[in-house]
């Protein structure tokens, strides 16, 4: 007969779904747990409510696929944004970093990924197809591949540049800035802004 565990089974069962989180291990998830365990009726009851919003309220921009509760998103709306400048990142919390610098005024285009042959990611897994349509309505005169410096984000730039570049758009890609492995949301303001600025031909 297996020993009784001491946890309450409710307990457990959020213990194991907050460790299934990303950057979640067995004790942060336990101290989160025990945590909310603690809180006020009112406070866990604002946190489920903002997780059931966020699965509910918010989608894809049509425009550039970032995630946002209104279509378009406040970006791709803004009349103070550069149209003809488009920077292709691959996750949509890379664009809170490169906002985050205040050094870029020009539109997104998200990805949701990188072409990564070895876990069988090709170029239809990715919205790649989206932005070539987008391209094709669009007015740009430079894409700027701020994929991210490793493998897979390498690749993905390679590819785009292959597409884009009978479109007569000018292709760039973020400097050297940032040291190759590096994924854009970890990057610095000051190595971001260096990078947006410095960009090159690609």
């Amino acid at each position: 007969m297996p020993e009784p565990t001491p946890t309450p089974g409710t307990v457990e069962r959020l213990i194991g779904e907050l460790n299934r989180l990303p950057g979640i291990g067995p004790k942060s998830a336990q101290r989160l747990a025990y945590h909310l365990l603690r809180a006020s009726a009112d406070d866990v009851r604002c946190l489920a409510e903002a997780l059931t919003a966020l699965k509910e309220r918010t989608r894809l921009c049509s425009i550039c696929c970032n995630v946002t509760d209104s279509d378009p998103c406040n970006i791709c709306r803004s009349e103070q944004r550069n149209k003809e400048q488009i920077c292709i990142v691959e996750q949509p919390q890379d664009i809170l970093a490169i906002e985050h610098t205040g050094a870029y005024h020009g539109r997104y285009h998200v990805l949701h990924g990188a072409i990564s042959p070895t876990e069988g990611v090709g170029p239809d897994n990715v919205r790649i197809s989206h932005l070539m349509r987008r391209l094709d309505s669009d007015h740009a005169s430079e894409v700027i591949l701020a994929t991210n410096t490793n493998f897979e984000g390498e690749t993905t730039a390679m590819y785009l540049t292959r597409l884009i570049a009978p479109l007569n758009i000018m292709v760039t890609r973020l400097a050297r800035g940032l040291p190759f492995g590096t994924e854009l949301e970890y990057a610095d303001d000051v190595t971001l802004t260096r990078a947006l600025e410095g960009r090159q031909s690609f």
